[in-house]
């Protein structure tokens, strides 16, 4: 696995690490006894100890045997593919396309009450129109050069809006003002999109913040964020998806969603940088 820069993920990684030095510890056995027993060089094991090197299921087991504690193979297994769950690059996520990835997603909204939203790039995948997801999709998949499947992704993207009206789900987002202002699809895109967030902003489910160019800044641009339910952040780079689940971590994530908040205009200002947002396209 790709080392993340979350410390979400890194913590989770080297808490399996202590579970399996644990279990050759409690078997009695050194690192090089356990090494001869499981048929690989010392080293494996020291990077795997150390978390270094992720454990294939093959190893947990092959070491689990080792350690009499067969019992736990299937645990630990599982735990292996949590860590790993929460740094996925992109083309391995794409690798068959994105339609999977926006399904998970849609699954994931599903589950979630409150839902806050940072982006300063482009407007949240359940605020998109088809024309400008496709105009996105496209450009991510030319980049990543994974297999093109966009009206397929883009078919599965638009249908998570329904969370929007279905009732038992509350959208909390900030945007910074350079969203409605990158010209990330041709015009007529741009303009239905923008639109669009004007016709969502009156939905009991929506609050949505602009954040100005002109105001003054207590917190800097960041990366896009999910906070779902406070239990996991999702944050999007331009290699990864990493989730958090840290307490930690989601803490500062939330103070930093708090201080966002506080720099954004709501109703009738946000409206306005909307406006003049659709009439710089004309």
């Amino acid at each position: 696995m790709t080392a993340s820069p979350s410390s979400s993920a890194q913590g989770a990684r080297e808490a399996l690490a202590v579970r399996l030095q644990h279990l050759r510890k409690d078997a009695g056995l050194t690192g090089k006894e356990l090494s001869a027993r499981c048929g690989w060089h010392p080293a494996k094991t020291t990077r795997i100890q150390k978390g270094d090197a992720p454990p294939s299921d093959t190893d947990i087991r092959t070491w689990c045997t080792a350690c009499g504690a067969d019992d736990q193979a299937d645990d630990l297994i599982a735990t292996a593919r949590a860590v790993d769950s929460m740094y996925l690059e992109w083309r391995r996520l794409h690798r068959n396309g994105m339609r999977k990835v926006q399904q998970d997603w849609n699954h994931l909204h599903e589950q979630t009450r409150v839902c806050r939203v940072y982006v300063s790039n482009v407007p949240p995948g359940f605020f998109q129109t088809p024309g400008f997801a496709t105009a996105l999709m496209e450009q991510i998949t030319t980049f990543q050069g994974t297999p093109n499947d966009v009206a397929e992704a883009v078919a599965a993207r638009i249908a998570r809006s329904r969370f929007l009206y279905e009732g038992g789900h509350r959208y909390v987002v900030l945007m910074e003002e350079s969203v409605l202002r990158y010209r990330t699809a041709d015009t007529d895109a741009m303009k239905g999109q923008l639109r669009h967030l004007l016709a969502v902003m009156p939905l009991a489910s929506v609050s949505l913040g602009i954040i100005p160019f002109t105001t003054q800044r207590t917190v800097w641009p960041l990366e896009a964020f999910y906070i779902h339910d406070d239990t996991t952040a999702v944050v999007e780079t331009l290699t990864a998806e990493i989730k958090v689940t840290q307490p930690r971590e989601l803490a500062d994530y939330a103070k930093a969603f708090t201080g966002l908040t506080e720099m954004a205009v709501y109703g009738d200002a946000a409206r306005a940088l909307i406006r003049a947002a659709i009439d710089a396209l004309e």
